[in-house]
């Protein structure tokens, strides 16, 4: 008897979690959500489909050991959706989706994880183009094309994005410079940073090289020396970040860091930083602005690494991508304005941009065959 009961419970279980499941993705308006699993491999991924109405979807694939399943399919939907607002937002033709792999990264055995994760995105017709992102390399995009051509961000290609995605966040910051203190000239600013890796290193190379203050903190020491050594930045430990008085707070690692435990803290006047879901809840965007502290939307100010990898479906030149990049300043400084406008946080106004762009687009009558 008790080995029925208790068979049942597990089946009753299981149904409240498929229901749960299925609640969440009724919540976030997916066009289409894909689980997959290769046996020989060890591969488990998830692959989300957010909104294709201006394009094909484009995300980086995310290779990460989370808590949960549940954990998983919680971030991949809440990044394949911020993708589609970033697309939007920065005038691409291109929809939102991400895709998680399950798993420690620090696994040599990659190249048939990748390539399994190759053929989950080859399956998908071209709806979703896959690039790098958090725990996935260069070399691994090339070991993903050798299942399908549905992937951006190869060696010899556009590379690594993390150049062109601290450029656009620079852009941005003085954007929020000329909004805060009315000017956008940095010499003299402070900045602190969060997390030194790609993106943090040229962004505070880009920083210093117009005379900003840059502090540097990172769970890796030898990242945060490297900035020391080559760039003159100084160093601070990773739990002083929230604490240090300066003018901007630039998150560049992992997201929902801006919550109710840190944003008290903060003794800055802008945050803007190339870290996607910096905001916990959303709520936490109102929260910034009751202390009046200016909020550049993350996926607005982090677009550069979208729009590098987009060059190769547009075959764009370096030099374009950073001139697109570089129109992050006047994006935000539009945000502002209508933030202003409609009394709004900025993080709703730029969540209004970009589906006015979408919903635009989708009104729009075909006139050829």
């Amino acid at each position: 008897m008790s080995t029925e009961t208790s068979y049942a419970d597990r089946v009753a279980e299981s149904a409240d979690e498929r229901s749960e499941m299925f609640d969440l993705l009724s919540r976030h308006d997916h066009e289409q959500v894909v689980f997959t699993y290769d046996p020989s491999s060890g591969y488990r991924g998830i692959i989300a489909i957010h909104n294709t109405a201006l394009g094909p979807a484009l995300g980086g694939t995310r290779f990460w050991s989370y808590d949960s399943d549940y954990d998983a399919l919680i971030d991949v939907l809440r990044l394949s959706r911020g993708m589609t607002y970033k697309a939007a937002v920065a005038g691409l033709n291109l929809g939102g989706g991400k895709a998680v792999i399950i798993g420690d990264n620090r696994t040599a055995q990659r190249e048939m994880i990748m390539r399994a994760h190759g053929r989950a995105v080859e399956s998908l017709g071209g709806r979703y183009y896959t690039a790098e992102d958090v725990g996935t390399s260069v070399a691994d995009m090339d070991y993903i094309h050798m299942e399908t051509e549905h992937v951006v961000g190869m060696a010899g290609k556009s590379g690594d994005p993390s150049p062109v995605t601290a450029y656009g966040t620079y852009r941005g910051i003085k954007a929020c410079s000329l909004k805060k203190f009315g000017t956008d000239d940095l010499a003299g600013r402070s900045v602190v940073i969060q997390g030194a890796g790609h993106v943090g290193y040229f962004l505070a190379e880009d920083l210093r090289g117009e005379g900003a203050t840059v502090f540097v903190a990172d769970i890796d020491p030898d990242r945060v020396q490297r900035c020391v050594d080559e760039l003159g930045c100084e160093a601070i430990g990773v739990d002083e970040v929230y604490d240090v008085d300066a003018d901007v707070f630039a998150p560049c690692a992992l997201g929902a860091i801006l919550n109710d435990d840190t944003i008290p803290k903060l003794k800055v006047q802008i945050v803007a930083g190339a870290a996607n879901n910096q905001l916990a809840k959303s709520r936490h965007a109102a929260m910034l602005a009751e202390r009046e502290i200016l909020y550049a939307p993350d996926y607005v100010i982090n677009a550069g690494g979208l729009i590098n990898v987009y060059s190769e479906l547009a075959g764009w030149s370096l030099e374009r991508s950073k001139r697109k990049a570089g129109e992050i300043y006047s994006t935000l400084l539009a945000i502002f304005e209508l933030a202003d406008a409609e009394g709004i946080t900025s993080a709703d106004a730029a969540d209004e941009v970009a589906m006015r762009r979408v919903h635009a687009v989708t009104q729009l009558h075909r006139t050829y065959v």
